[in-house]
Parts: structure tokens; C-alpha cells; sequence
């Protein structure tokens, strides 16, 4: 579960939606440092996300799926 604790009837949804973020970053061998730079973000912007303390919006998943070499929709298609 993410660190907030959110419980909503989406947090499966959202927790599965974290868990692709950190897989794809991990995937492609970049660390949440190196994510956040090409974003031109806070260092801490990534782990923020990845920890469910702040929400992802559509334009920075889009970039973040291009950094990661997914399509938007990996991360938003549940197992």
C-alpha cells in the first residue's frame, strides 16, 4: 500500500499503478535521482510519486512512460 495510507475503494488500483512506476523505472536502470533530472524536477519528485505522497499527473506519466520506453497505457491496464 502506498506510504499515505489513502483507503479508497481505488487503492488496489492505485497500489498496482505504483508498483508498474517503480518496476519500469527499475527496468530501465535509472534511479528516482536520475528520473526526477531529466524531468527537471526536485530531486525527491520521484520517490514522492513512487510512494503514493503525491499523484502522478497525465502530462508526467506520459513523460514518464517515454523516459521509461513503455506506452502510457502499461501503467494504467491492471493484471
Amino acid at each position: 500500500m502506498s506510504r499515505k495510507g489513502r483507503t479508497t475503494q481505488h487503492q488496489a488500483l492505485y497500489d498496482s499503478f505504483l508498483s508498474k512506476l517503480i518496476a519500469a523505472r527499475e527496468e530501465a536502470g535509472l534511479t528516482q535521482r536520475e528520473v526526477s533530472a531529466r524531468m527537471e524536477r526536485a530531486h525527491s519528485f520521484l520517490s514522492k510519486c513512487e510512494t503514493g505522497e503525491r499523484s502522478v499527473e497525465v502530462f508526467e506519466l506520459i513523460r514518464l512512460a517515454q523516459i521509461y520506453d513503455k506506452p502510457p497505457q502499461h501503467f494504467l491496464i491492471s493484471d
